[in-house]
């Protein structure tokens, strides 16, 4: 009874396009015609190919493997690893991240941030001198 389950899409007004071509058309396409509609930063990382360690991560979303962890921030997202999740490391911990159409020809790295917002505290005794006129409860 076990059935293979796939991560569905969030639902839209209208169809995800990119440059005017839908999701699937996306995945279809050759390299040299996706070359064509993405970025430049993006063409240029095609162009001078990827790493070993980053075609054995594609190589995994080709796969379909289940549980994805990388270290590769510098990954770029391609069409066909859209709809999968992805656990990306910011440095300290694995971070869970669906990666949606939105996402495509960015890189993993942006969607897993390695520094936090800060909230700062009020001021210490001694601090500054303000910091005097603050009541001692």
């Amino acid at each position: 009874m076990a059935k293979k389950t796939q991560k569905r899409l969030p639902r839209r007004r209208e169809e995800f396009t990119y440059h005017g071509f839908r999701l699937e058309d996306l995945r279809n396409m050759g390299r040299e015609e996706l070359m064509a509609v993405m970025p430049s930063r993006a063409r240029r990382k095609m162009i001078r190919g990827f790493s070993r360690n980053e075609e054995q991560l594609l190589s995994q979303f080709r796969e379909g493997e289940h549980k994805i962890r990388t270290h590769i921030r510098s990954m770029l997202i391609l069409p066909e690893m859209v709809g999968r999740e992805v656990e990306i490391y910011n440095g300290k911990e694995f971070m869970k991240v669906e990666i949606q159409p939105e996402a495509v020809f960015h890189y993993l790295g942006e969607f897993a941030l390695t520094r936090r917002k800060v909230a700062h505290g009020s001021a210490g005794i001694g601090a500054t001198r303000s910091s005097k006129y603050v009541p001692l409860k």
